[in-house]
């Protein structure tokens, strides 16, 4: 089988292997199926699409829709080389799937409208499949609602007319997109479950993402939910783009 590329961009090291662990655990791989570049270390390697199954984007510590001035040199390099490499995946219609940080690459790349309207804070939220959504292959499977762990400042307030809305949640009203035939973005983390995310806390409770004395109770917050729906995602994705 050709691998899968995980294009991360955290630039903890617990982060980020925890992210990795879970993209091949949910996904069924081993780590030699899942080659991963870490974008916030160094630029993107030359890539030639011919030797890969599939694309993943991992979620990110960047913000897409911040003003110009306020990222860093990192953050204009990567934004640089996604969309740079999103160009050639929409003209192929090569098969990707990006988690969080997928709406506001993949999003924006395809005029979506992406602001901080309908941001939702760390924990567990209930997703519910579109019609659309309930015939997608990718979403086969799963039911028509579920729990997936989310948490996010900005997300997508419009979609081009040529996406397929395919998730949404009360609070946040696209959770899940398709650009043409083979190309998704969900604002929910597909490979996040309790444990996943209770780490996640941990690890970025000084990183300004929520007050760190909140930290203890957004875990506990956390382990009331039980995710397992979304990481069937993954699974799919796998299956159906393994070559």
């Amino acid at each position: 089988m050709l691998p899968f590329l995980l294009l991360a961009s955290r630039a903890e090291d617990a982060a980020a292997e925890d992210e990795y662990a879970a993209y091949l655990r949910y996904g069924g791989l081993e780590p030699h199926e899942l080659r991963r570049v870490r974008l916030e270390a160094a630029p993107l390697p030359d890539l030639d699409l011919s030797n890969y199954s599939g694309v993943i984007v991992g979620g990110s510590p960047f913000t897409s829709s911040d003003p110009p001035e306020q990222k860093s040199a990192v953050q204009h390099r990567v934004e640089r080389e996604l969309s740079g490499l999103l160009d050639e995946l929409v003209a192929r219609d090569f098969p990707f799937l990006g988690a969080c940080y997928g709406v506001g690459t993949l999003g924006r790349h395809q005029g979506a409208v992406i602001d901080r309207t309908y941001g939702e804070p760390l924990g567990g939220v209930e997703i519910e499949l579109t019609d659309a959504g309930r015939e997608d292959p990718l979403l086969q499977g799963l039911s028509p609602t579920f729990t997936a762990f989310t948490g996010h400042k900005e997300a997508c307030t419009v979609l081009p007319a040529h996406a397929v809305l395919l998730a949404r949640s009360a609070a946040c009203p696209v959770h899940m997109f398709r650009i043409r035939g083979n190309l998704y973005a969900t604002q929910f983390h597909p490979e996040l479950d309790a444990e996943g995310l209770c780490t996640r806390i941990d690890i970025y409770r000084h990183a300004g993402y929520f007050p760190p004395e909140s930290a203890e109770q957004l875990m506990a917050d956390a382990r009331q939910f039980t995710a397992t729906e979304p990481m069937k995602i993954l699974r799919n994705f796998v299956a159906r783009y393994a070559r």
